[in-house]
């Protein structure tokens, strides 16, 4: 395995020694045109491919599939790499940076701007089903939402901002996700607010007005170990 030293480093790999990972979603005419074109040029791939090492000199590809793609179809034997850490996180920034994923924004905590800026970049890609849609009213309408608690974003369709169930909401969840914050619980109207005290430093008067509040049965007659027990329970 490499060592902590090679993390970033530029190799040459022989190719049958990496697997491809996630396939590039690039039609087969561009991978094979330029797989020609980069045979016509010397055969080295300028652009490194992103992998880890996943064996003793065994590698995967975590970015820049489509060169690998490219490479594998020009037959190159050896190709520049460049070496990442094992971790999810670095492959999935990876990805991002080479244009093979679309970043999202987290819903429940994005600003106004980035909010708009998501919904114009969601309206903008071809065939598009938000087209039409008033990016203003919608922003401010989301905005204006409670999001933070939003569980999906499945209420964004009854915001009345042109942005119905089906394909206009599906197109959302291209651009946005969701980290809802977790409900408080409602406290019964008759917590104490000493409730988290230690019992043992209460005194007896206290013990027994608390046992009072919680409808404890024989309470007037408990010694302070006997409340302490059936205030615990």
């Amino acid at each position: 395995m490499s060592s902590l030293s090679d993390i970033g480093n530029l190799i040459y790999l022989y190719l049958d020694s990496i697997q491809p990972g996630e396939a590039t979603a690039a039609p087969e005419f561009l991978i094979n045109t330029a797989a020609d074109l980069l045979n016509q040029r010397g055969g080295r791939n300028w652009i490194p491919i992103v992998v880890r090492e996943i064996g003793r000199d065994q590698y995967q590809v975590v970015g820049n599939s489509f060169v690998y793609a490219v490479a594998e179809a020009a037959g190159l034997k050896q190709v520049w790499c460049v070496i990442a850490d094992s971790s999810d996180e670095t492959a999935e920034i990876t990805k991002v940076l080479a244009g093979e994923v679309i970043p999202k924004i987290n819903l429940s905590t994005a600003s106004r701007e980035d909010i708009m800026a998501a919904l114009q970049y969601a309206i903008e890609q071809p065939g598009s089903p938000l087209k039409g849609i008033k990016i203003a009213i919608a922003t401010n309408r989301i905005e204006e939402a409670p999001r933070q608690s939003w569980k999906s974003l499945d209420p964004i369709a009854s915001l009345k901002c042109g942005i119905t169930k089906g394909k206009k909401l599906n197109a959302l969840k291209e651009v946005f996700y969701l980290t809802p914050t977790p409900a408080k619980e409602d406290k019964p109207d008759n917590a104490d607010s000493t409730e988290q005290e230690d019992l043992t430093q209460l005194t007896v008067a206290k013990l027994k007005e608390k046992a009072k509040k919680h409808g404890i049965v024989g309470y007037s007659k408990m010694k302070k170990p006997e409340l302490i027990e059936a205030l615990s329970k």
